[in-house]
This record gives structure tokens, C-alpha cells and sequence, in this order.
């Protein structure tokens, strides 16, 4: 049985046409500074396509605050209307670090590491869905649109519908969806799509995670899939919704990226950079998330190898492993941590000399002119995924490389693949195959990089994260015509 929201559909509206649910709002508590209310806007690509959309709509958007166990009032920065919804710290562990990032994420991430299934943490998970669809339903105007985003958020599409049936509701999931036979292990693996077909158009970034996503629909609620559309019958058989599903691969800002590439002050870091390494002849460079999904231990692995066997030596390579702290309270990502600085001490501890090092690690976060001044250091950028909804690192090192210099090698188990073809692309469970691809990224001609980066940057530069959204929203905009 479908679940009800207890309570009638909301007969009062809010202002906004345009309402964004994400599980964080955009902003981030800023404690240097006052002038704002003490908010500053997140980095990140969502927030940067969605303001422009936001500042011509009444637009709002509802999310966490990022503070368990405090109720804020709404509140307005930056031209958006900003809705708190409250977490105690208790849903914190059980909806974010438990069925969020501890049964979802491994699951929809090819269970890389296993998924847990707890029922308190899907007790939770529906609870706070269910708050997230009251805020986005208050808070928007008759007729409006709201945009869902990712897979912590997944029921609210139905709730929200209970709630409001005249609004058009889109959906984003930024991770991958995985093959029915291991949605299939999810206990509420039905819940779970009837949640998500509430929907007017689940947007995902690769054709194949739609195609899974479809055969979920067919095979757990027995929807009628006809050419990615999906029609959602009642219990006499009666099409009562159609919802669509499509690819819609999202990018980043290249504008930003672009004008920080050419600032002088980051070009003039990047130079310091290549200096304080030593001036090797080859800079190779990963930044991730430090999260098992990423790849950074068949990275190092294959780097490792590398030196020993003689073809890459410190003195001409050294490598940068940017690794920002990510779920620290999640056990999996604890042990990962302690892996990979293991490795890291070995390799350099074998291979450092008092001159050079093989890999600078930093397990920190950067602001985003630091990242772009690695990215213009970086020979070769390193992103070796094992499972990655799209990879932006991958799109951001493409963007900021205005001299068509550079080699990326590309794991294909990324969605920035799909697109990306002229990187040198790679299988990471291959560690010989790595190796190979990170030895022709390093002896690339420049003849060859330059033909490689034109074409990848031509890509980037013609379907930037607005374009992403505005096609999101244009399709979501449009009706769906039953086939």
C-alpha cells in the first residue's frame, strides 16, 4: 500500500514559484563575518545553475542548515528565499549517516562496500522526508514548480504529491542508479521507486542509470514503461500519472573556472606550486572526496608500481593527492582514511629523497582558486573512480586548461566519460591497465594533448551547468503526451 501523509492537502500556498528541496541549503555558517546574517553562499555547481533561476523566480529553496537539534526561522540571502528544515542529531545519524550514506550510497555505488539495512534507519529516512515535503509544500505558490534534489530525498516526490497535486514536481538524482539486480537487495526497494514516480521527470546523469531505473519501475511496481515514459497505475489497472525519465548530464560553471584560469594571481600560484615541489618535470594530481568510491587506492597502487619499477622516478614525477574529509563519523570511511595514509607513508617513506617527494598528500579542503591553480600545476590529472554519477573534478581540470595542455585519464565507470571520450579512458580494477594510461598521459606529445584537450574542451565549454538546468527545466516544463 502506498503510504498517506497524515494530513489533508494543504488549501493555503506559499509565494514561490520555484521551490529547490535539497537535503543542505546553500549556505554555509560563516564565522569571520557578520555583515550577511553570518551566512555565506556554499560552493558547488547546484547553487551557482539554480540562483540565476531563483533571483527571476520567487524563488525558494528548503534544506538542512547543517546544525542538528536547532529550529531556525526562514530567512532571506543572496536573492533566495532559504527554509530550514530541523534535524535533531539523532535523525542525523540514522536518515544522513545511516540510510543515506550507509545503506544508499554503497548500494547505488555497485555495493563497492557493503549496504546496511536497518529498520530504524528507514523509519527515520521516511520521517524526515516527509518534513522535507510539508516545507516545499508551505512554501509553494498554486501551480508551482519544485525540483527535488538526490537520493537522500527520494520519497518526497510522493509525499509532496499527496500534499499538493497541483504542483510540477521534478527530480535529480546526482548519483548513479544501479542495475535492478542489486536495487533488488534494497528491502524497500518498492517504496523507493513509487516514491520517485510521483514525479513529473526524474532526471539522472547517464542514459544507462534512466535504463536501470526504468527496469526497476517494470520489475518492482509493475509499471507500464513505454519509450521512458512511465505510466503508474491505481489498484484497478487505471493510468493515474505519467512520469518521464531521462539523462541529463549536469557540468559545472565554466565561467567561473575560465576566469580564475586566467587571473594572475592563480596563474602566479601555480607556478609556486610546480617551484615548491621541486620543479619536477611531470606534476600528476588527484582530488576527491576521500570516499571508497573514488579510486584512490588503485591510484596510489598503480603510482607505487610505477617507481619501482623504475619507469617513473621522483626526481622527474611527483603526485598531489588532494583528499577532503568526508562522513567521519561513518566506520567505512575511518578505515578508508587509515588505508590510504598508510599507503601514502609507505610509498614515500621508499621512495622520498631530501629533495623530492613521490606523493604530497593533503586530506583538507580547498577554496575553489587553490583547486584551479592544482589544476594549472597538474600535467596529468588523476580520476580513477570506481563508481561516480558524473565526476566534476574531471570537467573542472578540462575547463581551466586554456592552452589545450594537459592529460586527464578518466576512469569509465564515471559519467564525465560519456562525455569526455578523448581521455585517456580506463578500467581501475586494471592496475596494469593504469599504469600503462598514467605512463602514456606522462609521454603524451603535445601534439596529441592539444588534439585531445580542444576536443574535450569543446564539450565543456558548449554545455555548461546552466545549460544543464535550463534543460532539466525546460523539460519538466513541457507535458507529457502518453505514447
Amino acid at each position: 500500500m502506498p503510504e498517506e501523509v497524515n494530513s489533508k492537502p494543504a488549501h493555503h500556498h506559499g509565494h514561490s514559484d520555484f521551490v529547490v528541496v535539497s537535503n543542505r541549503l546553500p549556505v554555509d555558517r560563516d564565522s569571520t563575518d557578520n555583515s550577511d546574517g553570518g551566512w555565506r553562499r556554499s560552493p558547488g555547481g547546484l547553487v551557482t545553475a539554480l540562483a540565476p533561476v531563483m533571483a527571476s523566480h520567487e524563488g525558494a529553496w528548503v534544506g538542512w542548515h547543517g546544525a542538528p537539534d536547532e529550529v531556525l526561522e526562514p530567512f532571506h540571502h543572496d536573492n533566495m528565499d532559504l527554509i530550514p528544515v530541523p534535524l535533531s542529531a539523532e535523525e542525523v545519524e540514522l536518515y544522513y549517516e545511516g540510510f543515506s550514506n550507509s545503506t544508499l550510497w554503497p548500494l547505488y555505488h555497485d555495493v563497492i562496500a557493503p549496504p546496511e539495512f536497518h529498520r530504524t534507519w528507514w523509519d527515520a529516512y521516511r520521517t524526515v522526508n516527509k518534513r522535507f515535503a510539508q516545507a516545499a509544500a508551505s512554501a509553494a505558490a498554486l501551480n508551482a514548480t519544485v525540483w527535488v534534489q538526490d537520493y537522500q530525498l527520494q520519497l518526497v516526490p510522493r509525499y509532496l504529491r499527496q500534499l499538493r497535486p497541483d504542483l510540477r514536481i521534478g527530480f535529480f538524482n546526482h548519483i548513479p542508479f544501479p542495475p535492478q539486480e542489486i536495487f533488488a537487495q534494497l528491502p524497500w526497494r518498492q517504496n523507493i521507486i513509487e516514491g520517485l514516480l510521483d514525479a513529473d521527470l526524474i532526471g539522472f546523469q547517464r542514459a544507462s542509470d534512466a535504463a536501470n531505473f526504468l527496469r526497476s519501475a517494470r520489475r518492482f511496481v509493475g509499471a507500464g514503461v513505454k519509450s521512458a515514459q512511465i505510466q503508474v497505475k491505481d489498484g484497478d489497472g487505471k493510468v493515474v500519472h505519467i512520469a518521464r525519465a531521462a539523462a541529463f548530464p549536469i557540468s559545472i560553471d565554466v565561467a567561473q573556472i575560465q576566469e580564475l584560469a586566467a587571473s594572475k594571481d592563480v596563474i602566479a600560484r601555480s607556478r609556486q606550486i610546480r617551484q615548491e615541489l621541486g620543479n619536477p618535470k611531470t606534476i600528476l594530481l588527484g582530488v576527491d572526496r576521500l570516499d571508497y568510491t573514488k579510486g584512490i587506492t588503485h591510484r596510489l597502487k598503480a603510482y607505487g608500481e610505477l617507481l619501482n619499477d623504475g619507469v617513473l622516478t621522483v626526481a622527474d614525477a611527483s603526485m598531489i593527492q588532494v583528499a577532503s574529509p568526508s562522513r567521519e563519523n561513518v566506520e567505512t570511511y575511518k578505515q578508508l582514511r587509515d588505508e590510504v595514509e598508510g599507503m601514502v607513508g609507505r610509498i614515500n617513506g621508499q621512495f622520498d629523497t631530501i629533495q623530492n617527494t613521490a606523493v604530497r598528500y593533503l586530506h583538507h579542503s580547498y577554496p575553489v582558486e587553490e583547486m584551479v591553480a592544482l589544476y594549472l600545476a597538474a600535467d596529468v590529472m588523476l580520476v580513477t573512480a570506481l563508481r561516480d554519477g558524473m565526476n566534476l573534478v574531471a570537467k573542472e581540470y578540462v575547463a581551466a586548461r586554456g592552452d589545450n595542455t594537459g592529460a586527464l585519464v578518466l576512469s569509465e565507470f564515471t559519467g564525465a566519460a560519456d562525455q569526455l571520450k578523448s581521455a585517456i579512458l580506463v578500467n581501475p580494477h586494471d592496475i596494469d591497465g593504469l599504469k600503462s594510461a598514467i605512463l602514456r598521459a606522462v609521454n603524451l606529445s603535445p601534439v596529441e594533448a592539444a588534439r585531445r584537450m580542444r576536443t574535450m574542451r569543446r564539450q565543456i565549454l558548449s554545455h555548461d551547468v546552466q545549460r544543464w538546468s535550463q534543460e532539466f527545466l525546460s523539460t519538466l516544463e513541457t507535458e507529457a503526451v502518453p505514447v
